[in-house]
């Protein structure tokens, strides 16, 4: 049974529409269709190849204590499959994060609230693509605030803020989410699935109908997973670049940052 399409939100403007925050507060999650256009995608995309090839080039294994994820492309050529601050390492993805309508997202959790280019993993980019060789494919169930507890502190406000870079029919895979769950308790962030290691489909799970620009945001405290493209090779890429919205007290990443336990169970997620 193919999961429920989520409804679209209107064009994100200065502030939210009491639409937007009624439909974010019910379900934990938006989808905002063409936030940036297929130009600045490929912009972006180029950029992410000016990284990919410097950071591969240099043998860049950990930035600010995260490691980064290589993985081979169908072509048989080394890629960066997961990257980590990556708006500090090229103009074009800065520029981007300051694009204003990001304000009306930071209204959604309030308070000393900010894009987390400096914090937990930055602006980080996922490359999926689904081939023999492939290092990064899918991702089981979990939840993004469950960090905060490894870490040792109280979890806390969050939002995971993600720009598409590829048309994803849902059909072939990608993001889904369990609606509602961002008002579970401590409970349910713990045990309501296996992390990382179940992998499977949901009943009440949803998916998005992506085109290449939009922006989805979702809660910190929400399920979610990325399902494995049903498709194989080129057909199958799919790119996201995800930023962090958190407030509190402000904890930059540095080269003398530890690597976070959690990142020890990276290689489940594959």
């Amino acid at each position: 049974m193919s999961p429920r399409i989520i409804d679209v939100s209107s064009a994100l403007g200065a502030t939210l529409t009491a639409d937007q925050r009624a439909t974010f507060e019910r379900d934990g999650f938006l989808h905002v269709k063409h936030f940036i256009t297929r130009e600045q995608v490929t912009e972006i995309t180029g950029a992410m190849r000016e990284i990919e090839e410097r950071w591969v080039r240099d043998g860049v294994k950990v930035l600010n204590g995260t490691p980064i994820k290589f993985g081979t492309d169908v072509d048989g050529r080394p890629i960066v499959q997961r990257f980590a601050f990556a708006s500090q390492h090229h103009p074009v993805l800065a520029e981007l994060l300051r694009d204003p309508r990001f304000n009306a997202i930071l209204q959604l959790v309030g308070g000393d609230t900010r894009l987390g280019t400096h914090e937990k993993d930055g602006l980080v980019i996922n490359h999926y693509v689904n081939h023999a060789a492939s290092n990064f494919t899918q991702m089981g169930w979990h939840t993004d605030s469950i960090r905060d507890l490894f870490l040792g502190k109280k979890v806390g406000p969050m939002l995971n803020v993600g720009i598409h870079l590829d048309d994803q029919d849902p059909r072939n895979g990608g993001l889904r989410l369990l609606p509602g769950t961002h008002r579970q308790g401590m409970w349910g962030l713990l045990f309501r699935k296996m992390y990382y290691l179940n992998k499977k489909a949901d009943p009440q799970e949803v998916a998005f109908n992506i085109s290449a620009g939009d922006l989805t945001v979702h809660d910190g405290s929400m399920w979610h997973r990325v399902q494995r493209s049903s498709l194989v090779g080129e057909a199958s890429r799919r790119r996201v670049m995800y930023i962090p919205v958190i407030n509190g007290a402000y904890e930059p990443k540095t080269a003398e940052s530890p690597t976070p336990f959690y990142h020890r169970f990276q290689h489940l997620v594959k």
